[in-house]
């Protein structure tokens, strides 16, 4: 067993503990654009089964994939793709199947007022602006790849963010002239930025799965927290935060 395997492993025995004597719990991985909508689910769910207390930490897909195959102590991970569900199973760390759950769509986001005029994916890779995409492992980052060549239009040089999360941040702060988000992202920005829309023929539908892991702590937890999200309450509130149905 690899050092950092073992370090995860006593982690998770330390959660053990601290759950065993403070409640059920259950530990969620969720890619970053989950953040708002889980945080929601959780509290409903925990509302619903009183005792049982969710513990979220969001993230990059592909970072939370490379936790859990490194051993990190959770009970639930829900991918922004399938791509990095995909290594978590091949790896054997999930149990059953995964499901999908939601979907997802882009979309451009600039500075409030737009002051660089721009009103499309090719406008981003106008030379002498300053844009943000998230890193090519991260499904955003990919899914605006496939967007932009959609558009028949070369990915432009950017920062390359760890989430969808420090893309919006960015742009709010004036710190980019646009990035490419998620639809379901752009609230997060508030007051500071707005959105130009992506044509359809060249938009990208990002596909979410989520799974019980292998490793889960408190298994019969996880699927009552997976049904959840699948129940029609649970996609209530993932509707009502812009994302489409499975």
């Amino acid at each position: 067993m690899g050092a950092r395997r073992v370090r995860w492993v006593l982690l998770g025995l330390a959660m053990l503990a601290g759950s065993l004597a403070w409640g059920a719990t259950v530990s969620v991985l969720a890619a970053a654009s989950l953040t708002e909508a889980f945080r929601t689910i959780g509290k409903d769910f925990e509302a619903a089964h009183p005792g049982t207390k969710v513990e979220f930490n969001f993230a990059g897909s592909s970072t939370l994939a490379r936790q859990v195959i490194e051993g990190a102590p959770a009970d639930v991970f829900a991918s922004a793709d399938g791509e990095n569900m995909k290594k978590v199973v091949d790896a054997g760390d999930v149990a059953g199947t995964p499901e999908r759950f939601v979907r997802n769509r882009l979309a451009i986001i600039v500075p409030r007022g737009n002051p660089k005029h721009l009103k499309s994916l090719a406008d981003l890779a106008r030379p002498g602006l300053i844009i943000s995409l998230a890193a090519p492992g991260v499904p955003v980052g990919r899914y605006a790849a496939e967007a932009f060549a959609k558009a028949n239009t070369p990915v432009p040089e950017a920062s390359r963010e760890a989430d969808v999360k420090a893309v919006v941040t960015r742009v709010s702060m004036g710190e980019a002239d646009g990035g490419v988000v998620y639809v379901t992202d752009v609230a997060a920005g508030g007051d500071k930025v707005e959105v130009v829309p992506i044509p359809e023929a060249q938009n990208v539908l990002a596909s979410y799965p989520i799974a019980v892991l292998k490793g889960a702590a408190n298994a019969p937890g996880a699927r009552d927290f997976v049904a959840y999200v699948l129940s029609p309450s649970g996609q209530r509130v993932l509707a009502a935060s812009g994302f489409l149905p499975p």
